[in-house]
């Protein structure tokens, strides 16, 4: 069985975009690095920089609140890439607060009830999306 360089198959990963810790390891996992030398590589990235989850997480939370997505949505996908909730929190609690970005969706698409069905399927909470578009137009999320 070949060998593969576990910080090299994280390099190639890397070089596209930034990933969490949690998927170079299925990466690596999938490559058939053996745990230990996933763990030492992970290490090795997360201490030069090239991994850092409160980095990924903070982009990746103001990547998809830029495409208009609401905090329930962004938490769920940083969830999805294995970050911790307070890595997640701090990511959220650094963007332009929900209901603000929620104002600023409103006005730019209109405020309809098309527009507020929208911004629920994208996880804007039942209380920004009430403080938009007034307590009778609010759509709960799903």
């Amino acid at each position: 069985m070949i060998e593969h360089d576990p910080i090299e198959i994280a390099a190639r990963a890397l070089a596209h975009r930034d990933r969490s810790r949690c998927e170079l390891e299925e990466r690596l996992a999938k490559a058939g690095v053996a745990e230990d030398k996933r763990a030492d590589a992970l290490e090795k990235l997360e201490r030069v920089g090239y991994v850092d989850d409160e980095r990924f997480a903070s982009a990746r939370a103001a990547s998809l609140a830029g495409r208009g997505w609401g905090d329930a949505g962004i938490r769920h996908d940083l969830e999805g890439h294995a970050i911790a909730a307070d890595v997640v929190a701090a990511a959220l609690a650094g963007l332009t607060p929900e209901p603000t970005r929620a104002v600023e969706l409103a006005e730019r698409l209109g405020r309809t009830a098309k527009t507020a069905a929208q911004l629920a399927r994208k996880g804007f909470g039942e209380d920004a999306l009430e403080a938009t578009f007034g307590a009778e137009s609010a759509v709960s999320g799903p």
